[in-house]
């Protein structure tokens, strides 16, 4: 039972993953494109491009925001190292990471909340085409909420870990 629910979960991650990854492509594809036209357009101008801020700010917080969170399904994001758990005992060390996570779920929770009340609370529409700036906000809660599920399954895995030391190979830990 535990391990079909573990082998579940890590098809999940690789689901999510490989979604989230080929958002940030697409995102940072139209960048591209539309980075490239706007310096062709300034030699050849073959049109207005008076709504290139508008998109280009929300495609740039939408890869920033949706990559943070493949990084933290893909547990990729960047640290000072974990050069403290060689010398702990392996409880300790599973106790020292799940402090760690648990840091970590506070930030992500507060950071969840204040950009669903944004999100949710803006009135505010776009310049060039008029749409609400919900849709600029919405890569925000989207996220932070991705990673709230993520920091607490990395908590209850490391709480397993901490009972079950003997279990952390199989847990990925």
């Amino acid at each position: 039972m535990k391990n079909s629910l573990l082998q579940i979960l890590a098809r999940v991650d690789r689901v999510l993953l490989s979604l989230l990854e080929v958002v940030c492509i697409t995102l940072f594809a139209a960048i591209t494109v539309i980075l490239t036209l706007n310096i062709v357009v300034r030699f050849i101008p073959f049109m207005s491009m008076h709504w290139f801020d508008e998109i280009l700010e929300m495609l740039y917080g939408a890869l920033i925001f949706y990559g943070a969170a493949a990084v933290w399904v893909g547990r990729g994001h960047f640290s000072v190292g974990d050069w403290l758990s060689r010398w702990l005992p392996l409880r300790v060390r599973f106790a020292y990471r799940f402090l760690v996570e648990l840091a970590s779920l506070v930030f992500i929770a507060i950071f969840f909340k204040y950009s669903l009340d944004l999100t949710a609370q803006t009135t505010e529409a776009t310049t060039a085409f008029a749409m609400s700036k919900a849709w600029l906000y919405a890569c925000m809660p989207i996220s932070g909420g991705i990673m709230l599920i993520y920091s607490i399954k990395n908590m209850y895995l490391e709480m397993v870990a901490i009972l079950h030391p003997e279990a952390a190979k199989d847990l990925g830990l």
